[in-house]
């Protein structure tokens, strides 16, 4: 695994499992955390959404790292269009997985 992958799952790793730890269920502390604030709520969507989006971002490299070939390649230089649609198609699907995932 390269050493730009490694810092990637690493910080998502870290970040994924940060509001678990923050957010257990306690005596003190409900199982579910709501913003009691407009900033409080604003920094849950950017946190939540930066995420989201590195979890996006493992899921489509972990699909890009499984194929046998190489898809920036077959899109970038052979303009496969097919490949193309199934990038898209494998990031919206691994977004919904993370959106669901998430709330």
């Amino acid at each position: 695994m390269n050493k730009t992958l490694r810092k990637i799952v690493t910080m998502a790793c870290a970040l994924s499992l940060a509001p678990v730890s923050c957010f257990a269920a306690t005596d003190e502390l409900p199982a579910i955390w709501h913003p009691h604030s407009f900033g409080m709520a604003l920094v849950a969507t950017i946190v939540f959404g930066m995420v989201g989006i590195i979890l996006a971002l493992i899921g489509f490299k972990l699909f890009d790292l499984i194929t046998p070939f190489n898809l920036e390649k077959e899109m970038c230089e052979n303009k496969n269009t097919a490949v193309g649609v199934l990038c898209g198609a494998i990031v919206l699907g691994v977004c919904v997985i993370v959106a669901a995932a998430i709330v």
